[in-house]
Formats: structure tokens, sequence, C-alpha cells
């Protein structure tokens, strides 16, 4: 239908550099499927889907002049028939002529003129909510004629087709969107089937489980099911030390699952090594907990009797897991602090660490076992234990307690009359050090020498820490910060390395003062926290300030 002269018609754009379109060498590859939810869920006018179709085309090639020229694909200039039927579609008065060029010139319509047509509809039918019957009919031939061919389309023109056609209008269930959808599914790339999983039992699956990087929210269950479904014959070294290493890994001190492995090392121990047994043993100390196998104590001994010579690191190992335990086995003492051993360990690559740990047990000895008459580490190669916070505290030092508790005692004592962080021999490093007089004042530490003699002058057992055998009658007071992670994952029992600290401060006469992660959470800012302070501190008996000198 032509339109009368004057009336204001709907011109398409002439593309141009800044156009939608892909030229030589350059990809287009848009999202349908996105732009079937956006378009098919949206309430869109009818004025704002015409102005969509105003839009310069998108294809595989400029509808157009370009600075790349009108090429088809592959890159061969168009012959000049092909370039005149683009012409006459984009020019089409009505939507039957439009239908009628691509009828009547089947040589010459090429896969890339579809999408021209499309357009030039939508241009053609312009904002009308509902086309004339008329034109309705001219769409369904259009669209038949384009599922008729679009299995030769490329993937660029079924995208293309597939775009426009949402945005005309045709129903995402109708023959044609679905068409275009079924022949863009058939150009993707086939996805490889899944590998099929391998049917696991028993300890295959117990194992395949502790490897696993993602781990279950509640592991326990998973690993005391697949512990009890498993076969003996299942139960492997690998597989038990999978499971001691993800027990200790995570914190988990479950006694089903420890004395699962307590019993295995004490059925094995022929077949174990003291490599292995390391492994195994390392849970029990980290966890705090002794277990109920009555074997399980003389087993490591007899272990580390036969393995102690072939493998020495693996052997200091073991006695730092049951030095955390409390149970030090006086023969393995012998030989470890023996001449032989140190003097073998001093040329191999391990020997700092090596000597770190026995100064930990030859403290633990001279705190714990006042009965031992051994040899001991020589003096000469003792080296502080710990003698800077430990790695946990220091990858989550953003989340500690510490610098607020910091602050609060800044603002109550003054920031002379605490020390953080400081190291006391033998190398155990203390939160907040307080300096404190007979009568319970809080003395600055600049003026008091903030160390107790190491090793103590008489044997700490039975001696009350408020009782020091020197002549400083001061009292040396620590505040011990008890982080969530200071504990095993239930929370109620410290870890052994923890509690091996504590325990060793106030055998040499420090008083402990811990501070639980569950009071410092519940207090809400500054000014609460210097209440619980002030409160921790009196109930010692401490006093502070004008009144405290």
């Amino acid at each position: 239908m032509r339109r009368p002269r004057g009336e204001p018609g709907l011109r398409a754009p002439r593309p141009t550099e800044g156009a939608i379109c892909a030229g030589p060498g350059e990809s287009w590859s848009p999202s349908p499927n996105s732009m079937l939810r956006v378009l098919l869920s949206a309430q869109a006018s009818a004025a704002r889907l015409s102005g969509l179709l105003l839009l310069p085309p998108v294809q595989p090639f400029c509808l157009g002049p370009s600075k790349w020229g009108d090429r088809l694909p592959g890159g061969a200039p168009p012959a000049a028939p092909v370039q005149g039927l683009q012409r006459l579609l984009e020019q089409a008065r009505s939507p039957g002529e439009l239908l009628r060029w691509l009828g009547q010139n089947p040589n010459k319509v090429r896969a890339h003129h579809y999408p021209v047509a499309l357009r030039r509809l939508g241009q053609l039918l312009g904002p009308r909510p509902q086309p004339p019957s008329v034109e309705q009919a001219t769409l369904q031939d259009l669209s038949q004629l384009i599922i008729r061919n679009c299995p030769s389309f490329d993937v660029h023109t079924i995208h293309a087709c597939l775009h426009l056609a949402v945005l005309l209008g045709f129903p995402s269930d109708g023959p044609l969107v679905c068409a275009l959808e079924r022949e863009r599914r058939f150009r993707l790339p086939p996805k490889p089937p899944p590998p099929l999983q391998p049917v696991l039992r028993g300890g295959q699956r117990l194992e395949a489980a502790l490897s696993c990087p993602h781990f279950l929210q509640h592991p326990q269950q998973h690993l005391i099911r697949s512990l009890t479904e498993a076969r003996p014959e299942e139960l492997t070294p690998h597989v038990m030390v999978l499971l001691a290493q993800h027990l200790a890994r995570h914190r988990l001190r479950e006694p089903r699952l420890l004395e699962a492995i307590a019993h295995f090392l004490v059925v094995q121990e022929g077949q174990l090594n003291s490599k292995a047994v390391q492994k195994l043993v390392l849970p029990f100390g980290r966890l705090n907990y002794f277990p109920l196998e009555q074997q399980f104590m003389p087993c490591l001994e007899r272990i580390l009797a036969r393995e102690a010579g072939v493998a020495p690191l693996a052997t200091v190992n073991i006695l730092m897991s049951l030095c955390q335990l409390q149970y030090l086995p006086f023969r393995a003492l012998h030989f470890v602090f023996s001449p032989g051993f140190i003097n073998h360990i001093s040329g191999t690559p391990h020997a700092l660490i090596v000597r770190r740990y026995l100064s930990l047990l030859d403290t633990a000895v001279e705190l714990e076992l006042p009965g031992y008459r051994g040899p001991r580490l020589p003096r000469r190669l003792q080296v502080p234990i710990f003698p800077q916070p430990l790695i946990t505290d220091r990858a989550r030092c953003k989340y500690s307690h510490k610098d607020i508790v910091a602050e609060g005692l800044r603002q109550l004592l003054g920031e002379d009359k605490y020390r953080q962080d400081l190291t006391v021999p033998p190398g155990y490093c203390t939160d907040f050090l307080l300096c404190v007089s007979s009568s319970g004042a809080v003395l600055p530490v600049r003026t008091q020498d903030p160390f107790l003699p190491y090793p103590p002058r008489s044997p700490p057992q039975g001696r009350a820490a408020s009782q020091p055998t020197t002549g400083d009658t001061a009292q040396r007071v620590v505040l011990m910060l008890r982080e969530r992670w200071h504990f095993c994952r239930d929370g109620r029992v410290l870890l052994g390395s923890r509690a091996l600290r504590e325990r060793h401060l106030g055998l040499m006469g420090y008083q402990l003062l811990p501070l639980s992660f569950e009071e410092l959470e519940s207090q809400r800012g500054l000014p609460q926290l210097k209440s619980y302070l002030r409160q921790k501190l009196q109930a010692l008996g401490l006093r502070w300030g004008p009144e405290g000198g």
C-alpha cells in the first residue's frame, strides 16, 4: 500500500562504522537465550520493539556501505545480481512486495538476504500492535520460506534471524523460532559425555572423600559411615593416613574415628614404618586426645625402639605428639638425647627443626619429669621453642581480639603497665604480661624484669604460682587469648600445642588469666570490653591507678 505524499515514513538509518555489524575476520556471537528471556518476559511496548527494529541490522556483514565493503562470507565480492536483490529488499514498499522479491528470484537468494527481509519487514509493519490479516499471511509465508532454507544458514545468519524474529513478535514456541533454535543448537559443538563414575566401596569411597578438596559441611558422619562399611582389608595405611591428616587439619575431635586409627595402628604394628606412624599419631597430640586403646602407647614405644635410628625426624615428630599428651617414654628420650643421635642429625637438612623439637622435649623433661635422670640436650644446642606467634595466629590476625584487648589495657592500665607478644624463656610467646607486686599493684614493666628464671631454681611441682622461690616478690600475670581456632572444632577442648604452652607457663611460675573467645565476642564495643577486663583483673586482686601505686 503506497503512503500519501508528504506522510512521514520510517527510514532505515544507513549503516556506519559504528554500526553493530561484523567485518572480515571479526566474529559475532549474540546470546539468543538471554535475549529470548528478556524480550519474551518483559512487557515491551510495540513502539519500543519498533525502535529496536530501526537499529542497524545484526548479521555477519553490513547491509550497506561500510569500511569493509559488501562482501559475502568467505571474503569474495558479491555478484551484481545478489547485490541488486539486497537493494530491492531494502527498498520494498510492502510485505507482499518483499515476499515477491524472495519468491521470484530463487537462484539469487542467499542466506544473508533473509535477515535483510526480516529487518525490512519490521520497518514496514511499524508500531502497529497487530498486522492486518493479509500481512499475517505474508508473515506466515516468509516464516515457511525461512524454515525451509534455514538448514543451509551459517551460525551467524541463524543468530541474526532468531534475534529479528523475536523482535517481530514471533512466538517463542512457534515454528519459526523453534526451527531456528533447533538449528542453532545443532551447530553447537557436542558436549563430551560425562565420565562413568566407578562404583566405590568401603575404603575406596573413604579415600575419595578424603581426597576431595571440597568436603561436606558435616564430614564426621560421612567418614564414620564410610569407615563402618569398609572391609578390614580395604583399610590400607594410605587410607588411614588420609583420615588422620583430615582430622588434624580440620580440628575434628571425633572419638570414634580416632579410636579406629588407634586400633588400626595396634593391629598393623608390624607393617608400619615410623614415617607412616608419625602421620597416624599426629591428630592425637594436635587434638589433645588420649586414646582408650590400652595397647596404643606400648605399641608406639616398640615402634620407636625399632625405628628410631632409621628416620630421626619421624621419631622426633612422634615424641612431639606424645609430649602434648603428657606421655614421654624414658627409653625414647635416652635415645634422642644421646650424643650419637644429636651428631647424626646435625648435618641433615632438617637439623634446625629437630633441635627446636628437642628443645621443647628438654623443657618438658625439666618441668614434667622430675624423676628423669638420663641425658639431656646440651645448653649450647638449645634454641627458642616458639620465638614468635604461631603460624595460625599470624594467618588469622585480622580475626583476632588481640588489638582491641591491647587498646582496652592501654586505656585501663596505661601502656607502660603491660608487655605484648613478649617471648619468655625457654621460648614461649605470651599475649600480654603484667608485673604485679605482692600487694596486688600493677607495676610499670620497665622497672621490673618481666622474665622468671628458667630453669626454675627449685622443682615447681606443689608450689603455687604466687609463691616464687626467688628473692623477687613480684608476680608475673599472663593474659592468654583463647581464640576460636585455639580449640578443637567442638570449641571445648584446647588444641594440644595451646594446652602444652599454658601448662608449661604455669609450671614455670606464671599466673595465667585466660580470656575465652566466647566472652570476648560477647563484648559490644570498647567500653564493654574495658569493663570486662576490669572485672577479670580485679578478680585476681589486682589494683592500678592512684590507689594502686
